[in-house]
């Protein structure tokens, strides 16, 4: 069995959910995040692009509902031992193969809650979930039960979560000779993904995200590779992956000459990371965190040149993108507490110059001050 985690640290994942439904008179839920999936019990796959649903009883006892070809896969890496197959067909429609399950599990009449926030379930599985749900009990929407118990780590977690950095700061390393005039990015993405693969790591959620030239000020994946000019910049955002634990890092590198609008952007960059991690400890809020970027970089004349969010939390994601919730925007009223992992990014894209400057880490809070994961200085970096 390929489990990651010691059997106690699922039992006391177990023990937390049995809580919060207790608290929320809920007799069951029927979880579709593979996030949850995973963290609860193992199962590692991206077989949730299909209809799939673990249900999770007050009891604690646990059954999957998924197709033939993930029958394994949950033998193999979680868990589960109750597993219940639905079956491709035409005109098949797994969301009675769960009502009928539910009916088996005697939930008829029963308050059931529904993870509906998720890429696990589509709005037309959610709306054939919904008809087959409407007269069998009381529905009711429990899409954050699962991420907020996710939010906070572990021991066990957080080992996780610094060996990802370890293998961000390693992608780094490997970047860094290939970013000069005439470097390939092509190249560069290759050294980056390899020096996590060979550290042990694994696929992130989302692509890393490569830039140069006007596609530094994108922070999207997008297709296409370009090679380095003698004065350049390259945008960088990507993730070391362990267990599916992950710890984004974010720079824009220089070749060449540093101009006066670069300096004058990472200047401000810096400032604001380093405010951000004085508002990242208990007591502030996610929003206090956005406000503190926010305030440093209007100091700076470049508000209309940054995003609308600085930043979220990591941890075990799957595809179709590593960042999870909360976020740091205005007005987030999440508490900071310890033992979060965070992902904090300073994005300015002065569109107006064709200028771009990011800087971002992932830290550990604590009861005061947030470690960096990094091994990395804030330095800018020229090549």
């Amino acid at each position: 069995m390929a489990l990651h985690f010691e059997r106690s640290e699922f039992d006391a994942r177990r023990d937390r959910l049995i809580i919060e439904m207790t608290e929320k008179k809920l007799d069951a839920v029927l979880l579709f995040a593979q996030e949850s999936m995973y963290w609860l019990t193992g199962y590692d796959t991206f077989g949730f692009c299909f209809f799939q649903c673990l249900v999770v009883k007050a009891d604690g006892s646990m059954v999957l509902l998924t197709r033939s070809a993930d029958l394994r896969q949950a033998r193999q890496t979680s868990i589960i031992d109750n597993i219940v197959l639905w079956t491709d067909r035409d005109g098949a429609n797994p969301a009675i193969d769960l009502r009928n399950l539910l009916n088996e599990l005697d939930l008829l009449g029963a308050r059931i809650g529904v993870e509906y926030d998720t890429h696990g379930l589509t709005a037309y599985n959610g709306r054939r979930l919904d008809e087959q749900l409407q007269t069998f009990g009381q529905i009711a929407d429990a899409s954050g039960i699962v991420g907020r118990l996710r939010l906070f780590k572990s021991p066990a977690e957080i080992a996780k979560a610094e060996k990802a950095a370890s293998l961000s700061d390693d992608a780094l390393d490997a970047a860094l000779p290939l970013i000069k005039q005439g470097g390939d990015e092509a190249l560069i993405l290759a050294a980056m993904q390899g020096a996590v693969f060979a550290g042990g790591g694994d696929y992130p959620a989302n692509e890393f995200i490569i830039g140069s030239g006007a596609d530094a000020l994108l922070c999207r994946y997008k297709a296409g590779r370009r090679k380095l000019t003698k004065s350049d910049q390259l945008t960088l955002e990507w993730a070391g992956v362990f267990h599916h634990y992950h710890a984004p890092m974010m720079r824009t590198v220089l070749t060449g000459k540093v101009s006066k609008r670069h300096q004058e952007l990472f200047d401000a960059a810096r400032a604001a990371l380093l405010a951000v991690e004085k508002a990242m400890t208990p007591g502030n809020t996610f929003g206090d965190v956005f406000d503190a970027h926010a305030r440093t970089l209007e100091a700076h004349n470049l508000t209309k040149h940054r995003l609308n969010a600085c930043g979220y939390s990591v941890g075990a994601r799957f595809t179709p993108s590593w960042m999870d919730m909360p976020m740091f925007y205005q007005g987030n009223p999440e508490p900071i507490a310890p033992n979060m992992t965070l992902f904090a990014h300073m994005i300015i894209m002065d569109s107006e110059t064709e200028t771009a400057m990011t800087l971002g880490r992932t830290y550990l809070t604590t009861e005061s001050q947030p470690r960096p994961l990094s091994r990395h200085d804030l330095d800018l970096i020229v090549q």
